[in-house]
């Protein structure tokens, strides 16, 4: 990427709690809802939904190494999903909702499978980790209406009940690391 910048591609559940959290990190420019890991070419949310296509609801992170690293988003990632659950995220059941690490280089599998490591040794889930790790394919932005979605909609029911306390929690956790 132009200017050092990076890309990461992230599934951890909805797509709308992933942006809603990553879109508030310094060094993070631009973070875009979409699919990836499938089988169909330019998969609708309505196909996603009926797991038809094989893709993963997906956000691909653009970022500076400079100010937050690829080991720092992964950090944020496994404190705002259970990535023990297998195809399921809480309520959200499916295999679009699978967690899963979309490498971009050789660099980030080698961080991923580090982290992945290292938590797993941490005792932190009493469950294995199941998050994938595939060389990134093409990626498909989803429609309009799911960029910045939770905020754009605030008061939805399901951004209220479960994109909202992740977010809150991210905020918590990883306050330094917040856009000021």
């Amino acid at each position: 990427m132009e200017n050092n910048k990076q890309i990461a591609t992230l599934a951890g559940g909805c797509f709308w709690c992933l942006e809603a959290v990553f879109v508030e990190l310094r060094g993070v420019e631009k973070v875009i809802s979409g699919y990836m890991g499938g089988h169909t070419v330019n998969p609708t949310y309505k196909q996603i939904c009926y797991e038809d296509t094989g893709h993963a609801e997906v956000v691909q992170i653009t970022f500076d190494p400079q100010t937050i690293t690829f080991k720092e988003l992964l950090e944020v990632f496994f404190t705002i999903h259970d990535p023990t659950t297998l195809n399921r995220q809480g309520a959200d059941v499916g295999s679009q909702y699978r967690s899963a690490i979309f490498y971009h280089s050789d660099e980030q599998r080698t961080v991923a499978e580090q982290v992945i490591a290292e938590l797993t040794a941490s005792g932190i889930w009493s469950n294995p980790i199941v998050t994938e790790m595939t060389a990134a394919p093409m990626f498909y932005p989803a429609e309009d209406y799911h960029q910045d979605y939770f905020a754009n909609n605030p008061y939805q029911p399901y951004c209220m009940a479960v994109v909202a306390p992740k977010v809150a929690k991210a905020r918590q956790k990883f306050l330094a690391k917040l856009k000021k």
